[in-house]
């Protein structure tokens, strides 16, 4: 059901081109992953979320648990057939997402062991408790093609005394969850996740320790809770080299678009995040510099300004995508100054369109040893 295969390999840098073979389709690497948090990619449908070359996007345990809940998910067919969706979908492990809300005081941490996290519903205040058999099991009802192991991702910053205690909860818990798995003999395939922090020492003992599991592929956590995108680098630098070269490697919430080249530069496979969705509906769009000076830009615009209501380009007039081709920016203005929910559609399709636009180019460039080059022509790097 699952296979990663290298199929080829930079030779400057640890950027490589594979693919990875699913029961519900084949996925080339390096990919962007879309974040579908209830089963959704806000705005679009199944068809139009296919046509921005979006192969493969994350749908979230602990929302999915709660509404509508995994049983009625299974009971109706798994989650493609829920939501209608035929590609490769991933489910994360609900740890994020608890440790994530519990620390914005959205829903109320009530106990952490080793055994497992107990915390009050977001919803209802109902307790529940997560253990890492409980995670694989909501994931196994889901019917994902990819699933994680339940893992404890500190705050950033934290002390080197609180990742200690993190990581070999952790570690423990990856452990409880691959047993989990194999004890249900899923066919899905199950993603460890590297922990430590910005500590160079326990990252690669977390590197060292997961990579001894024969895991299907192994996901990078941590490196979006606060930390600069140098520490998030210098993270993939350190255990990168001590992964399994033929595993796949997945990070886990990071994609700007500087982050994108370096992230696949230092070899990540597969990554996903939130930003291209999550500015669109906020009136951000992205678009290639057309400056000399890009550095000093962050590749977005918003489009909800006043110099935008009279503007007959479209949102980038280097886009080939289904919204530069049909609407202006005067249009798309409009429709944020109405809060017309066709805006909302409109501009995360462009931005979801962009981003895996850009990751194909990446791709393309390793496979003609020219990476290096499209970097300096996207970030204006020597």
């Amino acid at each position: 059901m699952f296979k990663f295969t290298v199929n080829f390999q930079d030779k400057k840098t640890r950027a490589r081109i594979g693919e990875i073979r699913t029961k519900h389709g084949i996925i080339q690497t390096p990919a962007f992953v879309a974040v579908g948090t209830a089963a959704s990619v806000k705005s679009l449908n199944p068809e139009e979320i296919f046509k921005t070359g979006t192969q493969i996007f994350f749908v979230n345990t602990f929302h999915l648990h709660f509404r509508p809940g995994e049983k009625i998910i299974k009971k109706i067919g798994g989650i493609h057939k829920f939501m209608n969706w035929s590609g490769p979908i991933i489910s994360d492990s609900g740890g994020f997402q608890i440790f994530s809300l519990a620390r914005e005081e959205k829903i109320k941490l009530v106990k952490i062991t080793n055994d497992g996290v107990e915390f009050c519903s977001p919803w209802d205040g109902t307790k529940d408790f997560f253990t890492p058999e409980k995670s694989i099991t909501i994931q196994e009802n889901l019917g994902a093609d990819i699933i994680l192991c339940l893992d404890d991702c500190p705050p950033y910053p934290v002390s080197r005394h609180q990742a200690e205690i993190s990581l070999e909860r952790t570690h423990r818990w990856a452990k409880e969850s691959f047993s989990a798995w194999q004890k249900i003999k899923s066919s899905q395939a199950l993603y460890g996740i590297v922990q430590g922090s910005v500590f160079e020492d326990l990252r690669k003992r977390s590197a060292e320790f997961i990579s001894s599991f024969p895991f299907s592929g192994i996901a990078i956590g941590g490196v979006s809770v606060g930390e600069s995108k140098r520490e998030m680098r210098s993270v993939l630098d350190w255990i990168i080299p001590l992964l399994p070269p033929k595993k796949a490697r997945h990070l886990l919430g990071v994609g700007e678009i500087d982050d994108i080249f370096s992230l696949i530069k230092a070899g990540v496979d597969t990554f996903d995040c939130v930003m291209p969705t999550r500015l669109g509906r906020m009136g951000h769009i992205l678009i290639k510099s057309q400056n000399s000076n890009v550095k000093s830009q962050n590749f977005t615009y918003d489009i909800t300004k006043a110099k935008f209501a009279e503007d007959k380009r479209p949102l980038d007039p280097q886009c080939d995508c289904y919204v530069c081709k049909k609407f202006s920016r005067a249009y798309i203005n409009h429709l944020f100054k109405s809060r017309e929910l066709l805006a909302y559609r409109l501009a995360t399709y462009h931005n979801l369109y962009f981003v895996n636009s850009l990751v194909a180019q990446i791709r393309q460039a390793i496979k003609e040893n020219c990476l290096e080059k499209l970097e300096k022509e996207w970030l204006g790097k020597n």
